[in-house]
């Protein structure tokens, strides 16, 4: 069984906007530079769209966009009225005025800022059902997902876990599905969220949508690559 990649997309600052991209490296962490930052709080707790132990709920954060900037590594953020640099005090500053509390934009330390899995991957089929059933738009950037590829089947994805999808030289390995939560239906990434989704995940897919797979080998994915199940 072989599925074109149709889409390939980064989140550099966790619960920011993300982009999309032609070309992705894929290393022992994810997609290279996905949710490598977060915007975080003298608690340590991740700006979000929901509240955890890890997670403080600040809405505010759906108004920004993480793109890679002029040099590499460099990571920009785009908001209401400004550009700012990640790691340069402005964007801080700006982040704590907008959620009204002092918080920092810090890379990644010992805990993976992933909520699951290194890699997030979902179905056209699974969308195109969701709508077709529920009479829900549900845009890939509702989920937050890296790869959407091209299906036939609806939920497809599900029944590769515990196995390895092979694209060129790279290996992921499918390993749980998606728990979701508020997040889907909010607006964000450009995304409207047009009509409730977790109402009948909660009622009908137990929450879950899409998959986790961790990365087993690194690589380089290409938007019109081919995804093969082994």
């Amino acid at each position: 069984m072989s599925f074109p990649v149709l889409s390939l997309r980064r989140y550099s600052v966790k619960s920011m906007g993300g982009e999309e991209l032609d070309t992705a490296v894929f290393d022992a962490r994810g997609l290279a530079g996905d949710r490598l930052y977060a915007v975080v709080d003298a608690e340590g707790r991740l700006a979000s769209g929901k509240n955890s132990h890890r997670f403080r709920r600040r809405d505010a954060v759906f108004s920004y966009t993480a793109l890679a900037g002029n040099r590499p590594g460099e990571v920009v953020v785009v908001g209401p009225g400004g550009r700012w640099r990640v790691g340069d005090p402005p964007l801080d500053a700006e982040l704590s005025r907008a959620m009204g509390d002092a918080v920092h934009v810090l890379p990644e330390a010992e805990t993976p800022h992933q909520d699951g899995g290194a890699v997030s991957l979902v179905g056209t089929a699974t969308l195109a059902w969701c709508a077709e059933h529920w009479e829900v738009r549900p845009d890939p950037r509702r989920l937050r997902v890296n790869v959407v590829v091209a299906t036939e089947e609806p939920f497809v994805e599900e029944s590769w876990i515990g196995r390895t999808l092979a694209c060129g030289d790279v290996r992921l390995r499918v390993v749980e599905r998606i728990p979701r939560c508020r997040m889907v239906d909010i607006d964000q990434d450009g995304a409207v969220a047009e009509g409730r989704l977790l109402p009948r995940l909660a009622a009908e897919r137990d929450l879950s949508l899409a998959v986790y797979a961790d990365v087993a080998t690194p690589g380089t994915i290409r938007a019109g690559d081919t995804i093969s199940v082994l």
